[in-house]
Parts: C-alpha cells; sequence; structure tokens
C-alpha cells in the first residue's frame, strides 16, 4: 500500500511549470510524486509567438531539460479525459495516471470559430509550429508586395502587426479592431502607440467587427472588403472542454470556477489556475495573462505545500502593475496601471521600455530553471487596498 501524495499537473505553459517546479521544491522532503503532462517537449513561450511569425528564431527550450533534477516526472501526451470521481486523467485515450489531487494548468487558445472563415482561412499564434509556417508564407506574400490582415486590436494583434510591419516593410500590413487598438490604455500611451504604428506604416480599420474571412480578403460589418493575402486571427478566447465534459463546475466561458484559494468549488482536489480558470478578487475577474497566470501557479505550489504541511492558507490576492507592448524590435510602449488593470498616470516608452518588455518577455524560463533552487517572486502586486476586502 503506497502512501505518496500523487499530484499531477495537466498543461506546461508559463503556469504549469511554475507550478510544476516551484511545488517540487516546495515539498521536496515530502513523500509526493509529480507528474507534469504535455503534448509537446518543447516549452512554448506565448508571449513570443509573434516573433516566430515575423520570421526570428527563438531557444528551443526543451521541458525536460528545464524540469532536470527537480525530481518533476514528464510525460508528453494528450489529457484525453479526467474521471473526478475516480481521480484519474486518461492520456491520448490509452494511458491512465491516478491524481490525489489535480492541477488545471491547460490555458487557452485563440478562438476562431466566432467569424464564419476564419477557422479555414486565418492563421493563428497558438504554438510555434503554425507560426513557423505562417512566417514561411509571410515572406513570400513580403517579397511580391502583397496584404497582410491582423485582427484583433488587443496587445497579441499589436505586437504582430509591428513586428511583422517591422520585419517585411514591403508588405502593407491592415490591423483591423471593433475598438480603438490600445484601449485599454491611457490617452498619453495609446498616442504613443499610434505614432509608432503610423511610422511602420500599419494601415487602421478602426470601429468595425470582422464577419467574414476569405482567402484573399476581410469582410467588414458594412459590407467593405480589406484585402488580405494573409490574415492573422488574434482575437476571441476560448479554453479546453475537457474540465466542462468531466462535470467539475465551469462559467459560460468554460472556466473552472474556484474558491479564493483556486480550488475548484465543486472537486476541491482539483486547482485551477491561468486562464483556465474564473479567478475573482474584489475589483472584478482576472483576466488571462502571463503577468497574472504566473502568480496563480506560485500562489497555488505553494498551496498544496502549506496544507501537506498542516499549514493554514491566506486567499489569493493579485493585481494588475503593466501592460508591455512591443512595437517591433527596437521599440516599445509600457502602460502602467491600477490593480484592476486600468490605466494609471505613468508609462514608459522608446528605448527604456524596449529593455523593460524584453526583461519581462525572457524572465519565465530563468525562473523556472532558479525556482528549482530558490524561491522566486513571480508576482509584481497583491492589488494593496483594492484586494484587502473580500471578493
Amino acid at each position: 500500500m503506497t502512501t505518496t501524495h500523487r499530484i499531477v499537473i495537466l498543461g506546461a505553459g508559463y503556469t504549469g511549470m511554475m507550478a510544476a517546479v516551484r511545488l517540487a521544491r516546495r515539498t521536496r522532503k515530502l513523500d509526493v510524486k509529480i507528474t507534469l503532462v504535455n503534448p509537446s517537449s518543447r516549452f512554448t513561450e506565448r508571449l513570443r509567438m509573434h516573433q516566430i511569425a515575423a520570421g526570428q528564431e527563438l531557444a528551443d527550450n526543451q521541458i525536460p531539460e528545464i524540469l532536470a533534477g527537480s525530481g518533476v516526472e514528464f510525460v508528453q501526451g494528450w489529457a484525453s479525459s479526467i474521471d473526478p470521481e475516480a481521480q484519474r486523467v486518461y492520456l491520448d485515450g490509452t494511458a491512465t495516471l491516478h491524481y490525489d489531487e489535480l492541477i488545471y494548468a491547460l490555458g487557452s487558445n485563440t478562438d476562431t470559430s466566432i467569424v464564419p472563415g476564419a477557422a479555414d482561412h486565418a492563421w493563428t499564434l497558438n504554438d510555434p509550429r503554425t507560426a513557423h509556417r505562417c512566417s514561411e508564407h509571410l515572406a513570400l506574400i513580403a517579397a511580391n508586395g502583397g496584404t497582410v490582415a491582423v485582427c484583433g486590436g488587443g496587445l497579441t494583434g499589436i505586437e504582430a502587426a509591428a513586428e511583422i510591419a517591422e520585419s517585411y516593410p514591403d508588405a502593407k500590413v491592415t490591423l483591423i479592431s471593433s475598438s480603438e487598438p490600445g484601449a485599454m490604455m491611457g490617452a498619453e500611451a495609446r498616442a504613443y502607440l499610434n505614432k509608432a504604428l503610423d511610422r511602420l506604416g500599419v494601415a487602421r480599420e478602426v470601429g468595425q467587427a470582422v464577419t467574414k474571412v476569405m482567402p484573399d480578403a476581410v469582410e467588414l460589418a458594412d459590407g467593405e472588403l480589406i484585402s488580405a493575402d494573409l490574415t492573422l486571427w488574434t482575437t476571441g478566447v476560448r479554453v479546453s472542454p475537457l474540465a466542462a465534459r468531466a462535470g467539475i463546475e465551469t462559467d459560460a466561458r468554460g472556466l473552472i470556477v474556484v474558491d479564493s484559494t483556486l480550488r475548484s468549488v465543486s472537486h476541491p482536489n482539483i486547482h485551477a489556475i491561468g486562464d483556465a480558470a474564473a479567478v475573482r478578487q474584489a475589483w472584478g475577474q482576472i483576466h488571462g495573462t502571463c503577468q497574472s497566470g504566473m502568480p496563480t501557479a506560485a500562489y497555488t505550489a505553494d498551496t498544496i505545500a502549506r496544507q501537506l504541511k498542516g499549514k493554514t492558507v491566506k486567499p489569493f490576492r493579485f493585481g494588475y502593475f503593466h501592460q508591455p507592448v512591443s512595437l517591433g524590435r527596437k521599440d516599445a510602449v509600457i502602460q502602467f496601471t491600477k490593480a484592476d488593470d486600468t490605466p494609471a498616470r505613468f508609462y514608459l516608452t522608446g528605448r527604456a521600455a524596449v529593455l523593460y518588455k524584453e526583461s519581462v518577455s525572457s524572465s519565465p524560463v530563468p525562473s523556472f530553471k532558479l525556482s528549482k533552487k530558490v524561491t522566486v517572486s513571480v508576482q509584481l502586486s497583491k492589488g494593496g487596498k483594492a484586494t484587502r476586502v473580500a471578493a
């Protein structure tokens, strides 16, 4: 009869990786077995997918190498279903993993189902392989002075449009957004962003939704067609249906509903982190970013370790701190924020912002490796007064 406490982590993105290495260190003197499951052995730097699409090569960070020496077992495979009553995860429809506690870190992807034609004709930045193929097409299109449409005026769309325009100046890049690009920023930071897009030659179509994606064009709500030899889709979010199918309580978007300690309200031995969790604070619900995801992972690792040692646990607290946006390799803008992600007074631009943004984008992998040895802080703000009141 085994007494080993089995912890299975689904997903090795930013949150799953942080949870794995931090939890391994926190429980190294306990009888705990940690298993990390992911379809690919390569760690995907989601913050940098727009760079790959623009033809840049990133480091090949292999998950087993990052985990080396941590004691975490890595299993490469797809989680096809969960049986929360039997406490089992089924991989690829064949292998089975038993767990005492499950950390659900499956993240999210761009939703191409919301507009006709997007799934068939638009590219996404969901994984490196797709981004690489996209870059190959972009190179051919740019060589012929072709057109590129980037759909979505959020941070990902802005970064992608700027990166592509800088890397392929002969291509005509149009950023399409139903709202003002960078609308979450303050007026001064947004003005700087727009000047940078002008300098890079990025055209904007603002105020209309995309109603259809075609092989060579994008249709807007008023019927206008925007020429697009390549369409990049960056708007809309969808999560894995795995939790909902398993009978774990989820919200309308499929996010696992959690309590103040990030445990599933329907199955307390399941912890949800990052984009997979519906996390509420006193100021509102957290939206999925690496900025918020890494703290949920670190908190969950610490929480499980403390509970295994019979210690008390405080509720999770988080507040946003910044909105870092790259504008190609030579420019950036950083909007500092209040806890609820609304813009604060200060912002940073130019070379200083480039260095700031690069430090943010490049920090996760070194943080994982360092977390095997020491406790690394991955949270810039707990929200101050905004999170001291119970949600």
